[in-house]
């Protein structure tokens, strides 16, 4: 109980820590950008892309469940000085399984609402090339 309230306070003073650990990052920034992307790609936000993204939030990335709210709200108001091409810049130079990590994550967004639109299939594709992954890697399980 008292860490909790030790917790609280200093998320105060030193913002929430969710949203730190996105801003002291800008390839989880870009990342979580270009997720928020595909969600907003067939036009229409539905509960369980954003369901998707929040587990992906939680259990990729570390992001405390009662931060995700801040950092949706972080990257509404940041997020709009980056373009999808910046953003993607950020994984060029990275590792090949980061890069594929990046692509599943998307997928997984795209097809959390059973309904694949041709708009996040370009938005996917465009991805896939300009990360030079193959399709076939996005659908392959993690080994």
């Amino acid at each position: 109980m008292a860490f909790a309230l030790l917790d609280q306070i200093r998320s105060i003073f030193d913002g929430d820590p969710g949203v730190r650990k996105v801003a002291d990052d800008p390839v989880l920034s870009a990342e979580l950008l270009m997720l928020f992307r595909m969600i907003l790609a067939d036009g229409s936000v539905s509960e369980s892309e954003m369901a998707a993204f929040r587990r992906i939030c939680r259990e990729a990335f570390g992001i405390p469940e009662a931060s995700i709210d801040s950092v949706i709200e972080y990257l509404n108001e940041f997020g709009y000085e980056t373009n999808g091409s910046q953003a993607i810049a950020q994984f060029r130079d990275l590792d090949i399984e980061r890069r594929k990590l990046l692509a599943r994550h998307m997928a997984d967004i795209a097809k959390a609402d059973s309904q694949l639109a041709e708009s996040e299939v370009r938005l996917l594709r465009r991805t896939l090339d300009l990360l030079d992954i193959s399709p076939v890697d996005v659908v392959k399980p993690e080994e």
